[in-house]
């Protein structure tokens, strides 16, 4: 177990130093979660002006898969935690610092590693854990990826670049004459050039869900695993566009996605938020991916937990205790760019907070695109379906337009 930090002053010798890698919207909640607990937080990102650069104590913009040149902010910086928000960073130079002492990457390096890419942690969770998933290959070629469904994957299937995030690149097979679009629809939306790809036998499931699982400082003083309530969602080409708190599953579902989930999440180690994505069909539940950082879909915990999944990964990490319970249910509701440009003035503001119980996120980016989130809706309500119509309808008054 690490123990917890001791909590100093911003911007003084005292200053407890934390470092994002990658700011966008979730990482601009976490830098906003962490300075709330008087951490000072360093924001480094791509491109200038990250929603997560504008709130932070320092802004950085350097190529994160780049080794030297993390390498080199790290060792300038010496922050005491490295959180890795996105998967296309240069993990084996967080792994070479880790080990050397230098810092305390979160959760892991080696999570870090393992999770950057979708090989490396579907191989451990159906390869070294044994937990159900879908039937997949991994192919470096159009050749290999044809060879692989014809040989056992079948139609229809699933096809994602081996590193990306938020449904670039994936696509959906139904044929032979599918492939040849899906891999170049692959190779253009990876995060990182890999020329690989994920190949995945379709899963009939009745539903997906976020298991939101906290790796926190328990009573005494061992690290335990907690479970937030489970998180419905609707994807479209693999994009999350809507999301909500809490999903019902039966006992034995439940169950079984908790046991997947913390069989994961132990593995990897450390500390902090995991979201753990599982199919769901009746009692059976299939692991799909996880993100050992907070998600997308988790937004709604904005407006469903007394604790947001961004409080809970800056008090996991920092050693503190952490509380999973939910306040109310609610939803979530994205708000796209719908226009290519930058600067964009987003109207109906107004008229989406009049919607009862509601709430709106924008997140700041500084360049629109037509289908790039550029803000979330929330809502709270009795019941679930009251909160998605809300979230919904708040969502659709926002408009976004050139300024």
């Amino acid at each position: 177990m690490t123990a917890p930090l001791c909590l100093g002053t911003p911007l003084s010798p005292t200053a407890t130093r934390v470092m994002l890698l990658g700011s966008g919207e979730l990482g601009k909640e976490v830098l906003i979660a962490l300075q709330r607990l008087g951490v000072e937080t360093i924001a480094v990102d791509r491109y200038e002006n990250a929603p997560g650069q504008q709130v932070a104590h320092h802004a950085r913009t350097i190529a994160m898969s780049d080794p030297q040149a993390l390498r080199a902010l790290i060792e300038a910086e010496r922050p005491a935690l490295v959180v890795p928000e996105i998967e296309a960073i240069a993990t084996p130079v967080l792994q070479e610092l880790e080990a050397q002492g230098l810092v305390r990457v979160i959760p892991t390096a080696r999570a870090a590693r393992l999770t950057m890419d979708r090989e490396g942690i579907r191989r451990l969770a159906a390869e070294t854990l044994g937990l159900p998933t879908s039937p997949y290959a991994f192919c470096d070629s159009l050749e290999e990826l044809q060879a692989a469904i014809d040989k056992g994957i079948g139609y229809p299937c699933i096809v994602k670049p081996v590193m990306s995030s938020s449904g670039k690149g994936q696509s959906k097979l139904d044929g032979p004459q599918d492939v040849q679009k899906a891999w170049d629809y692959a190779m253009a939306g990876g995060r990182v050039s890999h020329g690989r790809v994920i190949v995945e036998g379709f899963i009939d499931f009745d539903y997906e869900i976020t298991l939101l699982t906290v790796r926190a400082v328990g009573a005494d003083g061992q690290i335990e695993t907690q479970f937030c309530a489970p998180i419905g969602h609707v994807q479209v080409s693999g994009d999350y566009v809507e999301s909500w708190q809490p999903h019902p599953m039966s006992a034995a579902a439940l169950e079984q996605a908790q046991h997947i989930a913390r069989a994961v999440t132990q593995d990897l180690g450390g500390q902090g938020l995991f979201g753990v994505e599982l199919f769901v069909k009746g009692d059976q539940v299939w692991f799909s991916e996880v993100s050992p950082r907070p998600h997308d879909t988790g937004m709604v915990t904005m407006a469903t937990q007394w604790q947001s999944e961004f409080e809970l990964h800056a008090r996991a990490i920092l050693g503190l205790p952490v509380d999973t319970s939910l306040k109310s249910p609610g939803a979530s509701a994205v708000i796209y760019g719908g226009v290519e440009g930058q600067g964009v003035v987003f109207e109906g503001v107004e008229q989406a907070l009049r919607v009862p119980g509601t709430d709106v996120r924008l997140f700041g980016k500084p360049e629109s695109f037509t289908k790039r989130r550029m803000g979330v809706a929330l809502a709270h309500a009795d019941d679930v379906e009251t909160a998605r119509a809300r979230a919904k309808e708040a969502a659709g008054k926002v408009r976004p337009r050139l300024g």
